[in-house]
């Protein structure tokens, strides 16, 4: 027996990776956890969750830290602190982000990745998908990764971490101009790792080249690539052109100007928000960002659902922000959740306030995990 929620707003996923519906009102049935139903309308006999509009939970492909906690050295309680905040703000699944180091570095982070992945799932947090490796294969472009730890791409060195600790590693940022005869890309791509092109100056056919090889991302558009210019699209010109690569972009609206931000969506049918937080010990955090010490752009210190406010604020229809932040991602990623999939999708929810766009309850698995007490959905 399905367990029905009627809200003011019901935003649904479209049907084979169309665009996205909001109802006004709607519902959605939902039974073992996961949605079986939706429609428009209110539902009789359903559960009224008031002036919200229930949306699928975020899923956030770049976050490398939340307060004082950096994923590349957190302990057991640091993961657990920033699973319950990420999922008080909506995100239900992410991928903890690793910047640039030492390779001998990256075995044991990876190592206390899959221990929180457990921990997580064992203790009903939000589902660590897997590690994103943020460098050191860069280039032109480091922003705030140092130039010195940076280097080509070692496609031996990534597939005896892809054969140590399988499933481990889901996304890897390489900058083409790092990566000579596109070595990496085509076994990263081949082994199922989503491979995203980032912090390069490459130019437009050397990117289009990343994408033949299997390149399928773009990192923080318009952060950490070359200018855009009339005779040289570079990086960003070819994500915004090549149907093949899905643009990420920083919605704090300090990294990318709201007007580049509004541009990314009128150019791009699937666009990816992503937070960029990043962990606030020893940096500067000002303007609404953290900074180096020497005003370098660290990352953010928001998380996604200030981005999806963000976007609609500055003219995003509000059911392109909500996949952007959920079902396109959760595509990217091949998702099990009802954002990826629709109607038989795992039933990971966040309710919206109506007016604010702030999160008021987030469910997993069907199951309400925080917010005020509103229905249970547990089928």
């Amino acid at each position: 027996m399905a367990d029905v929620l009627t809200a003011a707003g019901v935003a649904v996923p479209g049907a084979d990776g169309g665009p996205a519906t909001v109802h006004e009102p709607g519902w959605v049935a939902i039974e073992a956890g996961r949605v079986v139903e939706t429609g428009a309308g209110r539902a009789a006999d359903a559960l009224d969750l008031g002036d919200v509009v229930l949306a699928p939970a975020f899923v956030d492909l770049q976050v490398n830290g939340v307060d004082d906690v950096d994923f590349a050295s957190a302990d057991a309680d640091g993961w657990q602190r920033t699973g319950r905040r990420l999922l008080d703000h909506g995100v239900t699944s992410y991928c903890p982000t690793i910047v640039s180091a030492p390779l001998d570095a990256y075995g044991p982070v990876l190592e206390r990745v899959a221990a929180a992945r457990a921990d997580a799932a064992t203790n009903q947090l939000p589902e660590i998908v897997g590690a994103h490796l943020e460098g050191p294969f860069l280039g032109g472009a480091p922003g705030a990764h140092p130039r010195e730890l940076l280097r080509d791409a070692s496609a031996e060195w990534l597939a005896a971490q892809l054969d140590r600790r399988p499933g481990v590693v889901r996304i890897v940022t390489l900058a083409p101009e790092a990566d000579p005869g596109y070595r990496s890309t085509r076994l990263l791509a081949e082994r199922g790792v989503v491979v995203a092109v980032g912090h390069s100056t490459a130019d437009y056919e050397e990117v289009v080249a990343a994408a033949d090889a299997g390149a399928r991302l773009v990192t923080h558009l318009f952060n950490g690539m070359g200018p855009m210019h009339h005779r040289a699209p570079g990086v960003a010109g070819a994500a915004l052109d090549d149907d093949r690569l899905t643009p990420t972009v920083i919605a704090d609206l300090v990294h990318v100007h709201p007007v580049m931000v509004r541009l990314a969506f009128t150019c791009k049918r699937d666009v990816v928000l992503v937070s960029d937080a990043v962990s606030t010990a020893g940096l500067d955090v000002s303007g609404g960002a953290a900074h180096l010490k020497d005003g370098t752009l660290a990352g953010a210190v928001v998380l996604l659902d200030t981005a999806v406010r963000n976007v609609v604020r500055v003219g995003v229809p509000l059911a392109r922000a909500i996949e952007a932040a959920s079902s396109i991602p959760g595509r990217v990623l091949g998702l099990e959740t009802f954002g990826a999939r629709g109607a038989g999708g795992r039933a990971d929810l966040v309710a919206l306030d109506a007016t604010t766009l702030a999160p008021r309850g987030v469910w997993l698995d069907g199951v309400q995990r925080c917010g005020p007490a509103m229905p249970s959905a547990t089928g």
